[in-house]
């Protein structure tokens, strides 16, 4: 598994990077990939639909927001998933930051990236193992109304302490810093309805692509 490169510099709003740069970061990525892979865990929860909320039981987790109500208003499972680079990206991050500050921020983005693709791979395993069933988009605390407040329980559920080495901050961020977790549904029926787009994006206030009239693609 590697980093996405493109997704990397689309996170540091370079689409289009040199040939110099976009060199410069294969050769980073071709560097993370040879000493780290990304690592997850997955559970699998019944799902009680509520008037008002979606609750998972067995995680003692009640989802809120558009996203959950949209997104698992067909499904009768859902896959609570948690994936991290790991401490060690944080210290090999650091020991760069202090030679190299430039490669240090592409560096930083390739975490980004890296991890998505490990949650790329996680639902690429839950899919082989359930070829009956039909994945939702994932989403993510603090998205489509998703409270970052269950950030803590999501986390106990899975035990990610004792199986990934991840914790939750008092200010409900994670450590080590590149890690995510995410609720995806389970459900018999196909699901086309994809949250996807500027309209459902954390960042569409700020994001730099749609300053310039662009989209990211994502």
């Amino acid at each position: 598994m590697r980093p996405d490169v493109s997704e990397a510099l689309r996170y540091l709003g370079i689409p289009h990077p040199t040939g110099e740069l976009r060199r410069e970061a294969e050769g980073l990525a071709d560097e993370l990939a040879s000493q780290l892979q990304p690592r997850y865990f997955y559970r699998i929860f019944d799902i009680e639909h509520l008037p008002d909320s979606v609750l998972l039981p067995g995680a003692g987790l009640k989802l809120t927001g558009s996203a959950a109500h949209k997104m698992l208003a067909s499904c009768d499972k859902a896959v609570l998933l948690a994936c991290t680079m790991g401490a060690r990206f944080d210290g090999m991050l650091l020991s760069l930051q202090a030679r190299d500050m430039a490669k240090a921020v592409i560096y930083d983005a390739l975490g980004s990236a890296f991890v998505e693709a490990g949650c790329d791979a996680a639902e690429q395993e839950i899919a082989a193992r359930f070829p009956e069933l039909y994945l939702t988009d994932r989403f993510s605390p603090g998205y489509g109304g998703l409270p970052l407040e269950i950030q803590p329980a999501l986390c106990a559920a899975l035990d990610v302490g004792r199986r990934l080495g991840v914790t939750v901050t008092p200010s409900l961020l994670m450590n080590p810093v590149k890690s995510v977790t995410a609720v995806i549904g389970l459900a018999h029926t196909p699901q086309p309805a994809r949250i996807r787009g500027c309209a459902y994006c954390n960042l569409r206030e700020t994001c730099q692509f749609r300053k310039e009239g662009k989209t990211c693609g994502a």
